[in-house]
């Protein structure tokens, strides 16, 4: 359920935006039935309340030469705050790591990581292994074929 601080105009607003960023604000106040001015003034103050973290450019994975995604399943016995704040910045400055979770369950962490081959996924493995104190167990899936991405959440009105 969304905040009940976003009227419909704003929801339209944050869908239309997931799927292109770049149109012009005159496009976005005619799909909002808004004039310029008020529509950029909705614009920032969702800026502002953090609705809207950032305008960026999705890119090609594939184009890109990054053909594996691998999902990595970390466990530890190590829950000390200093273990997991080192764990982290070792963890945020990898540049190979796309998503990085805390779960509940049998692991403790999940990764999904975007390299170029396995040879490249070794090399990040044991930098890993290698940049924090030991793990007790990584578990490593493979996608063969993505069925479904997507980086829009669902905020229709």
């Amino acid at each position: 359920m969304l905040p009940e601080t976003l009227d419909k105009k704003d929801r339209l607003l944050l869908s239309f935006l997931q799927k292109d960023c770049s149109v012009s604000l005159q496009t976005l106040s005619e799909t909002v039935c808004l004039t310029t001015t008020p529509c950029w003034k909705r614009l920032k103050r969702l800026e502002d309340e953090g609705y809207i973290r950032a305008r960026v450019a999705l890119l090609d994975s594939k184009k890109l030469g990054l053909d594996l995604t691998a999902f990595v399943l970390i466990k530890t016995h190590q829950h000390s705050w200093d273990w997991f704040n080192q764990f982290v910045h070792v963890v945020q400055a990898m540049p190979e790591v796309m998503g990085f979770y805390r779960t509940t369950g049998e692991h403790d962490y999940l990764l999904r990581v975007q390299v170029a081959d396995m040879k490249s996924y070794d090399g990040f493995y044991k930098k890993l292994l290698n940049s924090v104190p030991p793990l007790l167990d990584v578990t490593s899936s493979f996608a063969m074929e993505e069925i479904k991405y997507t980086t829009a959440l669902p905020v229709s009105p």
